[in-house]
């Protein structure tokens, strides 16, 4: 079953990417207005997982000694125009894809699940 709080989720997180996605494209002439993401769904579950704690940083290394935690570097704007606007119309139709694309992935996965699930309860 958790798999269906996990779609859920995830569903949540791309309405918000999807309306952040709305809002930038709507000021996209707006000068001064910075473009805006929300951070990845990897990285929105793990901070809200629990979290293994050690005594030595080294019990939660890696086999070369770093750390297992990875920073990446944030998304930068294609294009920053003289207004001060950083909203790239192109990326956000990407992001745009992105997310519809997200959508129909989490919602066939779901229905998967669920036939799997009633088929086993059927017997």
């Amino acid at each position: 079953m958790y798999l269906f709080g996990l779609s859920s989720r995830r569903a949540e997180w791309l309405s918000q990417r999807q309306s952040i996605v709305a809002e930038n494209v709507a000021n996209a002439n707006t000068p001064g207005y910075i473009g805006k993401d929300v951070k990845g769904f990897t990285e929105a579950m793990e901070s809200t997982q629990l979290a293994m704690a050690g005594s030595n940083p080294l019990h939660l290394a890696a086999v070369d000694g770093r750390s297992v935690d990875v920073e990446s570097g944030s998304e930068t704007a294609w294009e920053v125009t003289h207004s001060g606007n950083s909203v790239s119309l192109e990326q956000e139709m990407l992001k745009s894809g992105e997310v519809q694309s997200g959508f129909s992935l989490n919602t066939s996965i779901a229905k998967a699940f669920q036939r799997f699930y009633l088929m086993g309860v059927k017997g």
